[in-house]
């Protein structure tokens, strides 16, 4: 019991923002605060389970993103809106939050964060202004792996006493992607070519 903290925070957005901010501003590659803001939203918004399933014919479903993906561009223009939107929130989640689920899956993590910036990249089509940022879900999209890396590490850190441990860890292994490490703020080595 001793090891547990509670921690206090405003809200979750709040607590989202202010921890995602802190690791985007110790980053080599830092991603504009805009897109913190709106990861928090996200964080947010899924904090309840029932935000990942669909209820259909009494039956509790995973959503499926790729079906979603593809099946939007039959639908009406604010439902494709609210569709592409979901899938590209859903995907960050994935992709950041719950990175070690897909582990158990069939696909890899490359292919959630493909649908995840491909839904964003289709927003921006329909709504492409999120704080008066043009342009803002292209500049999402094209950030997508920066900001699912900052959000794995914050979820590290209710999984680690010190949440940099796990990250340290796969660059000594050598499993850390080059974008773990300069949203960790660790320099990659260089590779000698000889």
């Amino acid at each position: 019991m001793s090891d547990l903290k509670l921690v206090l925070a405003k809200d979750l957005k709040s607590y989202f923002f202010q921890n995602l901010n802190e690791l985007n501003n110790k980053s080599l590659c830092p991603v504009p605060q805009e897109t913190i803001f709106y990861s928090s939203v996200v964080l947010d918004r899924f904090a309840l389970s029932a935000s990942y399933f669909d209820l259909n014919e009494g039956r509790v479903r995973e959503k499926i993103l790729g079906m979603k993906l593809l099946e939007a561009g039959q639908l009406s223009s604010e439902a494709q809106k609210r569709t592409y939107q979901e899938v590209g929130d859903m995907a960050l989640m994935i992709c950041g939050y719950f990175s070690e689920s897909v582990n158990k899956k069939i696909v890899d993590l490359s292919y959630y964060a493909q649908i995840g910036k491909t839904a964003y990249g289709r927003l921006n089509n329909y709504d492409s202004r999120f704080l008066d940022v043009p342009d803002f879900y292209q500049i999402f999209a094209s950030s997508f792996e920066n900001v699912t890396t900052l959000i794995n590490i914050l979820a590290a850190k209710t999984k680690y006493e010190d949440p940099r441990q796990s990250l340290f860890e796969k660059a000594i292994q050598g499993t850390a992607s080059e974008q773990e490490m300069l949203a960790g703020g660790i320099l990659p080595l260089e590779k000698k070519v000889s």
